[in-house]
């Protein structure tokens, strides 16, 4: 694997607050630059909290989306890039997508936003946000009525690589790649960013196999709404915190460790609340994980296929249905969509192939609103491909030719 960010702080029992600027972070960046059975899991059932008890679970969690209603005319799509990568783009990429057909039309580029290799949307749907993935680590807002840029703010860490948007609409979180930290941003009225509430560095435990120092990989709200979970590729690791919804600061209350070297990337929570899902991009597996909504404790099952048949593969992203019957599983080098099915309640999931994903080194795969279409964005051919997503059997079908996109590493449909 490539060179890695600079090493972690060992020794520390717990992460430490940091607000320094990280070191390198390459490998994230560029894995995808250069050129290059069924079986079936269970893990123990999480027990349920007790009803009554006042969790976030009980009053302000989110809930499993229900499919949209049938869309009609163009639906607008945004797409992620590196500017600063040879072919890359100048800016967010514009573009629609029919939502029967699939087709994309382009319609320019938002200039003015450094390196948005990862996007996500105000539950709102008004303000769109990007990561500038940089050194110098920020994060950008933009409003989609007139497409103006409301500002940036620094994530205080380095390579920004994810972010996403509290249930609640009034926090953003981050996660730094380089500098393996997380953060929080308070979300104005107006859609506008704040100065960051808070910052986690992951300084311990040590770096895994391979690894020179953390890499937080993606910050996500748990079902809860009172849990947030970081996903850490540099530590082997899923850290939970209690997110304070009037405060946006952070405190840990759990961990879940993988094996050794497994490479935690991405996990995608099953609609039911009570497993998630979990890829694993450095020994291509993924892992079946329990989770306790009460305590936020996560459980990581055993390792599973990826469908890559043993070749050189780094699985990027999970997707699950909103009915939670079927999962989806981009593979980068495999250049596949796996495709699951979920059984028991959505604790086990069963191996059912894979097709080609239409592109090389599908990086990030999304879901159109009503679940109808999957979007691959396909770093290293630069482009976009759609497939069209059977209800019945959880089936792809590709839509039409790749759409061309420079450098395509996020693909957010609305």
């Amino acid at each position: 694997m490539d060179t890695e960010a600079r090493a972690a702080e060992e020794g520390s029992p717990r992460p430490r607050r940091d607000r320094r600027r990280g070191g390198g972070w390459t490998r994230r960046r560029f894995v995808g630059a250069v050129a290059g059975t069924a079986a079936v899991v269970a893990v123990p059932s999480p027990a349920a909290p007790p009803a009554g008890d006042g969790s976030p679970s009980e009053e302000s969690g989110p809930r499993a989306a229900a499919p949209a209603r049938k869309p009609s005319g163009p639906r607008p799509l945004y797409l992620g890039t590196y500017t600063s990568a040879e072919g890359g783009g100048t800016g967010i990429g514009l573009a629609s997508y029919d939502p029967e057909s699939g087709r994309i039309t382009g319609s320019g580029t938002l200039t003015g936003v450094p390196d948005p290799s990862y996007l996500t949307v105000h539950p709102d749907g008004r303000t769109l946000y990007a990561v500038d993935e940089r050194q110098d680590g920020g994060v950008t807002a933009v409003r989609l009525a007139d497409r103006r840029v409301l500002g940036t703010r620094s994530t205080g860490g380095a390579g920004p690589c994810h972010l996403s948007v509290h249930p609640t609409g009034r926090w953003l979180l981050t996660a730094d790649y380089g500098s393996g930290s997380v953060a929080v941003h308070p979300i104005d009225a107006s859609g506008a960013l704040g100065e960051r509430t808070d910052s986690v560095r992951h300084g311990s435990p040590p770096p895994g196999p391979g690894q020179q120092g953390p890499h937080a990989h993606q910050f996500l709200t748990g079902p809860d709404g009172g849990h947030v979970l970081a996903v850490d590729l540099g530590t082997d690791t899923v850290y939970t915190y209690r997110l304070d919804l009037t405060k946006g600061t952070l405190a840990e209350v759990a961990r879940a460790h993988t094996r050794p070297g497994a490479g935690p990337r991405h996990l995608t929570f099953h609609p039911g609340g009570r497993y998630a899902y979990l890829a694993n991009e450095v020994d291509d597996t993924v892992a079946v994980c329990a989770y306790d909504p009460r305590s936020g404790r996560l459980d990581i099952g055993e390792p599973q296929p990826t469908g890559s048949d043993g070749g050189t593969n780094y699985p990027a992203q999970f997707l699950v249905t909103a009915n939670g019957r079927y999962a989806f599983l981009a593979n980068r080098g495999h250049n596949s969509l796996a495709r699951y099915a979920v059984e028991a309640d959505g604790a086990r999931l069963r191996l059912l192939g894979t097709v080609p994903a239409g592109g090389d080194f599908p990086r990030q795969i999304a879901f159109s609103p009503d679940g109808r279409l999957l979007f691959a964005a396909n770093q290293r051919s630069g482009t976009v491909t759609v497939f069209h997503v059977d209800a019945g059997d959880g089936g792809l079908r590709p839509a039409g030719e790749p759409f061309a996109s420079p450098v395509a590493v996020c693909a957010l449909p609305l």
